[in-house]
């Protein structure tokens, strides 16, 4: 049986506001590259509380990667029932990425600090491969730069780690130096996400039913 954890939307925005402060003290982000689609909302309200008096806000790109796959149907209409589960792939799929065609839009990201903003990390492949392809692809625009200006780097916000053993790997760099954060560690359940729900006023009271964390 899969145990599920119901999140609000207020209590996303609740970890968002706990975790900044820690963010802008370890990371200092210019930049934030949000994980599509868990990655949007989270990567939303960060920049509202990371934003310093008198700055600009930090912008936002997004990066769109597919892991799951949804279980095959059993409904007629070729769809699951809100909230099923859905098992992991075994790839990761890009669909969506950043302009690699305009040198413009990559030299921005040359040299800064950039927070990668993902909900969750499963089992870490995602996060893994964003990381590895996003520090080749600045590299490249860093090279045809004439290899001016200091190299770009990355840092990783979760809303929630699962405790458990990781498929992927992030760099022993990023985790010695405190550039991976996640506001909450969980179990191995599944995180049900308001963003997810067909039914937000059922999804916040399955929510409040919850025993507390």
């Amino acid at each position: 049986m899969v145990v599920k954890e119901y999140v609000t939307y207020n209590q996303v925005h609740k970890l968002c506001q706990e975790a900044a402060p820690r963010i802008l003290e370890q990371f200092n982000p210019q930049l934030m590259i949000a994980i599509g689609g868990g990655g949007y909302v989270p990567a939303r309200i960060l920049r509202s509380f990371l934003k310093r008096p008198g700055s600009h806000n930090i912008p936002i790109q997004a990066i769109g990667l597919s892991l799951y796959e949804e279980l095959p149907s059993q409904y007629p209409s070729g769809r699951n029932t809100p909230g099923e589960p859905e098992q992991p792939g075994t790839k990761v799929t890009r669909t969506q990425w950043l302009d690699l065609t305009s040198l413009g839009e990559m030299e921005n990201l040359v040299g800064k600090r950039i927070l990668i903003v993902d909900e969750v990390d499963d089992t870490r492949t995602t996060l893994e491969y964003a990381v590895k392809e996003l520090e080749k692809d600045v590299e490249i625009a860093r090279q045809k730069l004439g290899g001016k200006g200091e190299k770009t780097v990355f840092s990783v916000f979760v809303l929630h780690n699962k405790n458990k053993e990781k498929k992927g790997q992030l760099p022993e760099d990023m985790l010695n130096e405190n550039r991976y954060l996640a506001a909450r560690t969980t179990g191995d359940v599944w995180i049900c996400y308001p963003w997810e729900a067909v039914d937000i006023d059922e999804h916040d009271k399955l929510a409040e039913k919850q025993p507390a964390n």
